[in-house]
């Protein structure tokens, strides 16, 4: 378990411009990603502020098994070290941002003028259904009676994702086709969705990974965690309707996830794990393989998720952004670490740079819900905004952009930077 020490020292003060008080990357931060300066090639970065830390112009000052990794457009090399060397690269970052004798030494960027990429190389992506108020309420719409099936407080739920379709935050989300068919419908027809929907998650970046065959156990599953970003897996829920049923999602989660392109680390998050929410006292407790003690005092985090919705005719008004959802991170029914356990139960092996979604984190109340299948109630109540527009699925133009923070008493708060998406019109 990722440990609080000098880097996390509320009294740490940076020389980059700005970054002290900055709301999601002050020194105690230092998050990971790919970034490319004007007219330059992508390198490995360190968001300090509103700039950009070059890691490979870097490398001379920083821990040799680090620096080892940073001189490819990708930082799966990085992942791939142990827990310790990882930690060794944060706590020489955090000397080299708070030391003003390194501000003639470093190469920095403004963020503003840099294009953001993926992280790494997605070798595969799966997305989990972790979020217990989410899987309640939409249940609810299909089976009020039994909103749960008899498996999910059993066995962390997820499926295979599609790798090649995970972008960074930016990337417009091009509205996809597929066959739909209506519940009053003879036959599908096939055609762009209707019911384009968001859904606010967490992404769990994967570490050094496991030999085919070998189980990650419980108590170690949480040094093959590098660190969390955001996650939106569009959905179209529609064509997700329509071809769940046997075998999962397809076509309808395929066709976009978007990602924050900053790795906000495990260790940076360390002063932000609280105890994961006691079950209650007639649910199953967790079969062996999925139970560790300390994850179970630790396991959770307290971040804060938000979703914020823009249409064209919003941003044309000059009207800001109206708030979807806001609801803990905590409401996640699995820890991070059980994910990881369960994922490679069964031997799979999981690769440095590999994604994990949790699925839709929704909270206990309406003013929590993570997708506008719940709040809209699958289009039983649209949703009103600002200048009278209504909303049950998204249209063309409109942008929904997440975000999260970390609080904490005593440390001060970081954040993931925004994980922004907008519509644009099937082709």
């Amino acid at each position: 378990m990722n440990a609080i020490d000098e880097t996390h020292d509320p009294g740490l003060r940076c020389w980059v411009p700005g970054a002290d008080g900055h709301p999601d990357f002050p020194v105690q931060n230092l998050p990971l990603g790919i970034f490319a300066p004007p007219r330059e090639g992508a390198r490995a970065g360190v968001a300090i502020g509103d700039h950009i830390l070059d890691l490979a112009a870097a490398a001379p000052l920083l821990p040799d098994a680090a620096a080892r990794t940073l001189a490819g457009p990708t930082l799966n090399a990085l992942f791939a070290l142990p827990a310790a060397d990882r930690r060794a690269l944060r706590r020489r970052l955090s000397q080299l941002l708070t030391d003003a004798r390194q501000a003639q030494t470093l190469a920095i960027y403004p963020a503003a003028d840099c294009t953001l990429h993926l992280p790494a190389a997605i070798g595969d992506y799966s997305d989990f259904y972790v979020g217990i108020h989410h899987a309640d309420a939409v249940g609810r719409q299909f089976r009020p009676d039994n909103p749960l099936l008899p498996n999910y407080k059993w066995v962390p739920i997820g499926y295979h994702g599609r790798a090649s379709s995970v972008r960074p935050a930016g990337e417009p989300v091009v509205r996809p086709h597929g066959q739909r068919k209506p519940p009053d419908a003879q036959a599908p027809d096939h055609g762009p969705t209707r019911r384009l929907d968001y859904e606010v998650e967490l992404g769990l970046w994967i570490g050094p990974g496991n030999a085919l065959g070998r189980p990650i156990p419980i108590a170690e599953a949480s040094d093959h965690i590098v660190g969390l970003c955001l996650l939106n897996d569009w959905s179209a829920r529609d064509i997700q309707a329509w071809e769940y049923q046997p075998l999962g999602p397809f076509l309808g989660k395929s066709f976009h996830t978007s990602v924050s392109p900053w790795v906000v680390t495990a260790d940076a998050l360390a002063p932000f794990r609280i105890a994961q929410p006691p079950r209650p006292a007639s649910d199953p407790a967790p079969l062996p393989y999925l139970h560790d003690t300390r994850d179970q005092a630790a396991g959770a985090f307290a971040l804060t998720l938000e979703a914020s919705l823009s249409t064209a005719a919003m941003r044309a008004a000059g009207l800001p952004a109206q708030r979807l959802s806001r609801a803990p991170a905590s409401a996640m029914y699995w820890t991070a670490a059980q994910i990881v356990a369960h994922h490679a139960a069964n031997g799979c092996n999981l690769r440095p740079g590999d994604l994990l979604g949790t699925g839709t984190i929704s909270g206990p109340d309406e003013n929590g819900r993570g997708s506008l299948l719940e709040i809209a109630q699958g289009g039983a109540r649209p949703l009103t905004l600002p200048g009278g527009e209504m909303r049950s699925f998204l249209e063309d133009g409109d942008e929904v952009t997440l975000s999260a923070r970390a609080e904490a008493p005593g440390f001060v708060p970081i954040g993931f930077g925004p994980c922004r998406g907008r519509i644009a019109s099937a082709p």
